[in-house]
């Protein structure tokens, strides 16, 4: 599969300043140069789905599309983010290419429906408590509801309490459903609320993650990215570091 069929998503987990935009939209810019890629921007406006209430969730939805809008005019990258409400898919559909559904909500008729109607690209994350097989369902009423295209994402299963496993079987599954199925590479290598009140996980296992998707037969590969993980306020343990992108994404292609 060449660079150019690949699908690629990166960027940080919520937005936290201008200045961490620039500096990942910066980097995902000289890697498409380097490599011949069209890496996606993601980073989300507002996390709803925090495990506690006093979590950082972002700058909200007028100033974070502003934030998002500055990207795409300042690098002429493709952006994605999240929404989590169905009234939230009209403005966000104004500003990004492609509209993703979370994982939790994607059983959620009226905001798939409402994603579909803004004529974009619906990534449709697969729940933690479905199979690849019943991501049929999500993915029919998004395109029973005029969605243009819709992309499945897997992004691991419970496995217990606190934990996550990936059944990688769940990709051929779902690439008999759309052509394009998505690797979350970092929020698989989640362990959820394990954390005293927020989740965390190993990034050591992100490139091992992708690399066995790709083995799988993912048509694309989406990654969390930071600077300087450890420090990020939303899903730190989980996220890449920045600098270590380009030399995954080369493999991944190559």
């Amino acid at each position: 599969m060449s660079s150019n069929n690949i699908k690629l998503i990166a960027g940080p987990c919520v937005i936290e300043s201008a200045e961490l935009l620039d500096t990942v939209a910066q980097e995902l810019v000289r890697i498409n140069g380097e490599l011949g890629t069209d890496i996606i921007f993601k980073a989300s406006f507002d996390k709803a789905n925090r495990t506690s209430l006093h979590s950082f969730r972002g700058p909200g939805i007028d100033k974070g599309l502003q934030m998002l809008a500055d990207v795409k005019t300042k690098y002429g990258l493709r952006l994605t983010t999240d929404i989590h409400e169905s009234w939230q898919a009209a403005p966000a559909g104004e500003v990004v290419d492609i509209l993703q559904i979370p994982a939790f909500l994607c059983r959620q008729t009226d905001l798939l429906v409402a994603a579909a109607k803004t004529g974009k690209i619906v990534n449709i994350k697969k729940a933690q408590f479905l199979s690849g097989k019943d991501m049929r369902y999500p993915f029919e009423k998004a395109m029973d509801s005029g969605a243009r295209e819709v992309w499945l994402t897997e992004r691991g299963n419970c496995f217990g309490y606190n934990n996550l496993v990936v059944d990688f079987r769940n990709i051929p599954d779902m690439k008999e459903i759309a052509p394009t199925v998505i690797m979350d590479c970092t929020h698989s290598v989640q362990r959820p609320s394990a954390g005293d009140g927020k989740t965390v996980g190993d990034r050591r296992f992100v490139p091992s993650m992708a690399l066995a998707a790709k083995a799988f037969g993912a048509t694309g590969f989406f990654f969390e990215v930071h600077p300087d993980p450890d420090k990020g306020l939303s899903d730190a343990a989980n996220m890449l570091e920045l600098h270590k992108l380009g030399a995954l994404v080369k493999q991944l292609i190559g």
